[in-house]
């Protein structure tokens, strides 16, 4: 692994994230439902000037795909789509413990989203390191890791 690029804050993820998908024909996130949507959301509104075509794989269901569309309120989880896509992000709430969602069945997955495509980037945006310590990095080959850590301050005035 090579370390190419270090960055802070929302903008610093969302510059990234540009970065790397800037020649993605579609994209699909893939994330737990919930938890993961409104991150995808996110960073599907620094592509909303582009003709990147993006949506959403709630956990492992490529069934459930939705588009995410732009709207007057930003990005907003839309109507059915194809599932298939040259580019996966997979979130780092899927990796949870909690979520109880197996490598081997993301993989099965990810072949599904995939296949077809000619040149394919799968990319990871995680915090803390979600992916690494889940052991997920080599059952899943990334083309890319996004990894945040979150600092919190709660102030009272």
């Amino acid at each position: 692994m090579e370390v190419i690029n270090n960055a802070s804050g929302i903008g610093g993820l969302l510059t990234s994230f540009r970065g790397i998908v800037k020649d993605s024909k579609k994209i699909m996130f893939i994330g737990t439902a919930g938890f993961c949507t409104p991150f995808a959301e996110l960073m599907a509104y620094v592509l909303r000037d582009t003709p990147i075509e993006v949506g959403f794989i709630p956990d492992i269901r490529h069934h459930e795909a939705k588009a995410i569309v732009s709207t007057p309120s930003g990005m907003q989880i839309g109507d059915e789509i194809d599932h298939h896509a040259d580019t996966v992000v997979l979130l780092g709430g899927l990796a949870m413990p909690k979520m109880k969602i197996d490598v081997d069945d993301m993989r099965d997955t990810l072949e599904s989203v995939l296949e077809n495509a000619e040149d394919t980037t799968i990319i990871g945006v995680c915090f803390q390191s979600m992916f690494e310590t889940q052991c997920w990095i080599g059952p899943i080959d990334f083309d890319y890791v996004i990894d945040s850590d979150i600092s919190i301050s709660t102030i009272k005035v």
